[in-house]
């Protein structure tokens, strides 16, 4: 477990330092938004070069502390939940999903198995609106398709893959419902990152946010590196950046700018919660008037 997590501090380190210049970073796909543009904890113009690459190796351990201590205070809150409250947050949550324009529109989705073990949002009815297969009109011109996680290994490498029904999920070690990687005619699954179109949204899970964007994931850094890789398939393709949305319960929500962040942490478009949706960046607001 500690090997994994150094190998992860690790390579946070080599994404947030850039080569031996003093030239800034290239933007990427996850600057489009407006909070992004302030400084992240004075690490962005870090340099292995410079002076100060101490002083920045101190400041990405502090960051590292301050996340484990985040999300031991909020493991323990999840844990703590009443679970009536926990279900009736699980049904306003996927409500407000459901009739939210982006979600009607979309046709190629990417979501993720709920954990109960983990206390994740539910996301069970979601995915049987997104599989049904044809649609209450008895048409498929308005089916979705569906991509669902499977962890590959221990060093933050995910992929997505199509299911066209619950059953096509098996059990991994952890006990966590992941697609098996062929279906039952023994056919490779598509793969997302190999897909002709592309995803019109990502519904993401985390331990908390912020109504900023900031996300707080679990440690693995699965999300944000497939995430990434996503965004820069996007822009090769000249496709439009899917949108990122975030399932939340009402106390995963923390204050503004507590959530330490890297480069490394990429920021949500949208966040739902059991008060409502909220949408951060503009191409959310775009999209909430379709």
């Amino acid at each position: 477990m500690w090997r994994s997590g150094l190998r992860q501090r690790v390579k946070e380190l080599l994404m947030i330092l850039p080569p031996c210049s003093f030239l800034p970073p290239s933007p990427s796909p996850s600057q489009r938004f407006a909070f992004t543009k302030k400084p992240l904890l004075g690490l962005a113009n870090a340099s292995l070069c410079s002076p100060g690459t101490m002083s920045t190796a101190t400041n990405l351990d502090g960051i590292f502390k301050q996340k484990q201590v985040l999300r031991s205070k909020v493991r323990k809150s999840l844990k703590s939940m009443d679970p009536s409250l926990r279900s009736q947050e699980d049904d306003a949550i996927q409500s407000l999903v459901l009739e939210a324009p982006w979600f009607k529109s979309s046709q190629r989705l990417c979501a993720y198995i709920t954990c109960s073990a983990l206390r994740e949002v539910d996301t069970s009815k979601l995915l049987s609106q997104i599989l049904q297969n044809p649609t209450k009109d008895g048409s498929v011109e308005n089916a979705k398709k569906l991509y669902v996680p499977r962890v590959e290994d221990k060093n933050s490498h995910m992929r997505m893959l199509n299911i066209s029904s619950m059953d096509d999920l098996i059990a991994n070690s952890m006990d966590i419902l992941e697609p098996a990687p062929v279906d039952q005619h023994g056919n490779a699954r598509e793969d997302v990152m190999q897909a002709n179109d592309p995803v019109d949204l990502f519904l993401l899970p985390g331990l908390a946010f912020d109504k900023s964007g900031r996300r707080l994931g679990r440690g693995g850094g699965y999300y944000d590196t497939f995430l990434r890789k996503y965004q820069e398939l996007a822009e090769e393709r000249d496709w439009r950046q899917p949108l990122l949305v975030a399932l939340s319960y009402s106390l995963q929500i923390i204050d503004d700018g507590a959530i330490p962040v890297t480069l490394n942490d990429l920021p949500v478009d949208v966040l739902v919660s059991p008060a409502g949706v909220i949408p951060i960046s503009q191409a959310a607001l775009n999209r909430m008037q379709i």
